[in-house]
Parts: structure tokens; C-alpha cells; sequence
């Protein structure tokens, strides 16, 4: 799952991204409003963590804006203004949720869970297709041949799969969902991961298999 996180304090924003990239979400950063509403408009996220003090725009105005073009997208208000009236203001302005700083680390990646669970785009705790399952709480990938704990990208090239089965994914959209944006990592990142992941289901004797769909992309299906 991908996340945007949009906050001016540099030091908050890479705490809060390596702690989402520890829970195995992609995630993308900026520290203005005008960054917040170009990658809010230009990518699709599960979830947006908006900081409300921002320089260029403030967060309000990128959500309100934002949603004026049609972003649903969950949003999670981060922000020291802790006033009834500033939660009132955010929430009217479109927000999903609102978290005050300071705040725990714990409560804050629940709080993303729970958006992301609004997004459309959640999954239980397993994802099944076939016989093959992926535990998205052990990041555990298992079939008729065992288990293997995936890392970070493995585990989200696979979750990204097998929630959308049979559907076809280019290269290009592959880094735009489990890469950052701002990655120097060339295309061919993604030819060596998959490579990974395709060892690893042989070696688990899985009834699924990533296939390279000629001109198109790469696409999870039945063996």
C-alpha cells in the first residue's frame, strides 16, 4: 500500500516514513502544501497523512482543493493545533481523521491502518489465491512446500499481486506503486524482484506464478 506523507518538520516526516516502511507501506514525502497537492492529484494513494501548517498552501486548503478534484482519498490530519475548533475545521474540510501531536508511534500506524481500510483497498489478515497465502502480519509467504518471510518490496510487489489477481501491471506502474517517487532506482528493479519472487514460489511448489505478459506487463495467475 502507498502513502504520502506531507510535513514540513523534516525530521517528523523520514521518523513517520521509516516507521510506515518498517510496517511494510511504500511511501512517498514532501515538506509543502503546493508537493502535498501535485502528488495528491498526480498519484493514487491508499492514504495521506497532511500536516495543517504547511508552507505554500496550508493543509486545509490542499485537502480542499484536493477534493474538489475528485481526491477520496483518506486523509489523516497531523498537526500540533490541538483546539475543538481546528479538529472541527479540519474534518469539515474533508479529512477522514485527526491526530494531534505529539502522539505515539503505535496510535499513529493504527490510525493509517484504519484509513486504508476506508480506501477500498484493504485486505484481511491473509490473502489467499489458491493454495499459495500471504500473511500480512508475519509478511509470511506459504504454499504446499513451506513458508518464506518476504522483505519490504518483495512483500509489497506480492501483496499488490495477489490482490489484484490476473491483472496485468507494466513496469512503470509497478515502481509508481511500491517505489518511491523519488527513487534512483532504475526500471530494471523491478525485472530483479520479481525475479526474486518467482524463485521463491518454485521453491514453495506454489499453483501460482508471475507471468510476463509480452508488450504488456506482469500479471499473477494459476499455474
Amino acid at each position: 500500500m502507498r502513502i504520502l506523507i506531507a510535513e514540513d518538520e523534516v525530521g517528523i516526516a523520514k521518523a513517520l516514513k521509516l516507521v510506515l516502511e518498517k510496517n511494510r507501506f511504500a511511501v512517498d514525502m514532501v515538506h509543502n502544501g503546493l508537493d502535498a497537492l501535485e502528488y495528491m492529484l498526480s498519484v493514487s494513494y491508499d492514504a495521506v497523512v497532511l500536516d495543517i501548517m504547511m508552507p505554500g498552501l496550508d493543509g486545509l486548503e490542499v485537502l480542499k482543493r484536493a477534493r474538489e478534484k475528485g481526491v477520496g482519498t483518506p486523509v489523516l490530519f497531523l498537526t500540533a493545533k490541538a483546539e475543538v475548533e481546528d479538529r472541527i475545521a479540519g474534518l469539515d474540510a474533508g479529512a477522514d481523521d485527526y491526530l494531534p501531536k505529539p502522539f505515539a508511534m503505535g496510535e499513529f500506524i493504527s490510525r493509517v491502518r484504519a484509513l486504508t481500510r476506508r480506501s477500498g483497498n484493504y485486505a484481511p489478515d491473509v490473502i489467499c489465491v489458491g493454495g499459495t497465502s500471504l500473511d500480512l502480519s508475519s509478511y509470511t509467504l506459504s504454499s504446499v512446500g513451506g513458508g518464506v518471510r518476504l522483505n519490504n518490496k518483495e512483500f509489497q510487489l506480492m501483496e499488490l499481486f495477489m490482490r489484484n489477481r490476473g491483472r496485468v501491471f507494466s513496469t512503470d506502474a509497478l515502481m509508481q506503486k511500491v517505489w518511491d517517487l523519488d527513487t534512483e532506482s532504475e526500471t530494471d528493479v523491478v525485472w530483479t524482484y520479481i525475479g526474486f519472487l518467482r524463485k521463491k514460489l518454485r521453491q514453495l511448489d506454489a499453483d501460482v506464478e508471475i507471468k510476463t505478459i509480452r508488450g504488456a506487463g506482469y500479471a499473477l495467475e494459476a499455474k
